[in-house]
């Protein structure tokens, strides 16, 4: 496994070399593959040893047919050397879970909570895991690639 000039992956690679199963960088864009049973130590130690201050995004990706059939996706920011790494966690269709990184960033709060509604993976220890973007009543997770297209969902009268 290279670190392709990365600090970031160096340190994390030196950190934990049990957990991080794969790294590549291109055109400066450093990207990790993790074990998803050890995010939280990881990110934890990236936020405050490799000053990844910043989280940008999480998001997920669907890999319908493979198993692990989920990647949930980590886009981080260090402000003060100017570095991005990208971090990715497997996680399999049965369980559909991960920690939650809200302890540690404020950020992951409303999009883990995106990630739930529209893949129904699970974030262990979310302070308030629930829909986002679709009603309570919505059935299923529309981004999942096995979600039909053509289904229709329940109305539902208006709120007061």
């Amino acid at each position: 496994m290279e670190d392709f000039g990365s600090p970031a992956l160096r340190k994390l690679i030196d950190g934990f070399p049990d957990a991080v199963k794969l790294t590549h960088a291109d055109h400066g864009d450093a990207t990790a593959l993790v074990d998803a049973t050890r995010i939280e130590a990881m990110m934890r130690f990236l936020r405050d040893e490799a000053d990844f201050d910043m989280l940008l995004d999480v998001t997920a990706v669907d890999y319908l047919g493979q198993i692990p059939r989920f990647e949930v996706v980590y886009h981080l920011y260090a402000t003060g050397p100017n570095q991005r790494l990208r971090v990715k966690a497997r996680v399999a269709e049965e369980s559909a879970e991960i920690a939650s990184m809200v302890s540690l960033y404020a950020s992951a709060d409303w999009m883990e909570r995106e990630v739930f509604d529209l893949y129904g993976i699970r974030f262990d220890g979310h302070p308030d895991l629930r829909r986002i973007l679709l009603y309570d009543e919505f059935d299923g997770h529309p981004l999942r690639k096995d979600y039909p297209k053509e289904r229709r969902q329940p109305l539902v009268g208006p709120r007061n």
